[in-house]
């Protein structure tokens, strides 16, 4: 069985996320040779959700597969035609009345990769439970099947417990939505591939994707403050996955580009 090569790329924050993904995405393929590419793009679109014209944009990029968050719906232009998109995946533990797929499957190598986004409770809103969905998806999934879960949550302990959860039955939980990409990518102890935060992608000199002089003013003052989404210093992180036999993993590697100044 051919090892599957991945290449998930942390949240995509407005056009200057989507410019360094254009500028930075040739030189991570020469680099890892990914068999697949997926990013989080809930915040790709002015920094709040995804368009149909957005989600295009990336897709034309290469990247194969996008996953949202909790700003989801926050687009009003992505409701009629979320259905129509067919590499998207909305969060699994949303109300069943809310539109999108629950999650992709690919053929890859001869091999079922499917992709699945769950968001997290603590600090992001009154969703189903991750942990009772991913129990019920996994019903219906090939046991053949990598199963790789883009966790999209607030809080360390609840990432963490969801992976160790979820060790053994997936190949890998790559958590998304607080930008700041951890230190801790590893394989838990029954063969999981796992991060706390894959980073983001965009302007890495602000404060998660937004300019830092008004995230400080924010704090400072308490005040409320509209945020501009940051340009400088534009970069991509994310982590590099390889995926041996199902719902294990053999190798997770975090990573962080920048593009060059002109």
């Amino acid at each position: 069985m051919t090892p599957l090569r991945l290449l998930f790329l942390g949240d995509i924050v407005g056009r200057p996320g989507r410019r360094a993904v254009q500028a930075l995405l040739p030189q991570l393929r020469a680099r890892f040779q990914p068999h697949v590419v997926v990013a989080n793009a809930e915040n790709a679109a002015g920094g709040k959700g995804i368009t149909p014209a957005v989600y295009e944009e990336l897709r034309d990029l290469g990247i194969d597969v996008l996953t949202l968050g909790n700003h989801v719906y926050d687009q009003k232009d992505l409701l009629p035609a979320v259905d129509h998109l067919d590499r998207l995946v909305i969060p699994a533990n949303l109300p069943p009345e809310a539109p999108g797929q629950r999650w992709v499957a690919l053929d890859v190598e001869n091999q079922t990769l499917v992709i699945l986004n769950l968001l997290g409770r603590l600090f992001t809103g009154l969703y189903d439970n991750p942990f009772h969905t991913l129990d019920r998806l996994l019903e219906k999934i090939p046991e053949h099947a990598h199963v790789l879960v883009d966790f999209h949550a607030e809080t360390t302990s609840e990432k963490l417990a969801f992976a160790l959860d979820a060790d053994g039955r997936v190949s890998a939980v790559v958590g998304t939505h607080t930008h700041v990409q951890t230190s801790d990518a590893r394989i838990l102890p029954r063969g999981t591939a796992y991060i706390t935060d894959a980073g983001m992608c965009g302007g890495l000199d602000g404060v998660i994707g937004i300019r830092r002089e008004e995230a400080i003013r924010r704090f400072r003052t308490g005040l409320p403050q509209p945020f501009t989404v940051e340009d400088r210093r534009p970069g991509v992180e994310g982590v590099f996955l390889t995926l041996g036999d199902p719902r294990h993993a053999l190798a997770v590697e975090a990573f962080r580009m920048e593009v060059p100044a002109s």
